[in-house]
């Protein structure tokens, strides 16, 4: 997965500014205790970093995106 379709599917989900605050502030179990831009700077594949969106989300998150 393209990191510009992980970006269209988070403000798919959450809305644009909520996406972007979601990234930085929610620290996701998923990925180590990390937030998502965290795993991204620590080099985390972006599919990786969706399905733990998926995981910690998943009464938001459609099932036509995961």
């Amino acid at each position: 997965m393209r990191r510009t379709d992980f970006w269209r599917r988070m403000e798919h989900v959450f809305g644009s500014a909520y996406a972007r605050s979601v990234a930085a502030d929610q620290v996701l179990p998923q990925l180590g205790g990390r937030t998502v831009e965290q795993a991204f700077a620590g080099g985390e594949e972006t599919v990786v970093v969706w399905r733990a969106i998926c995981q910690a989300y998943t009464d938001r998150v459609p099932g036509t995106l995961r």
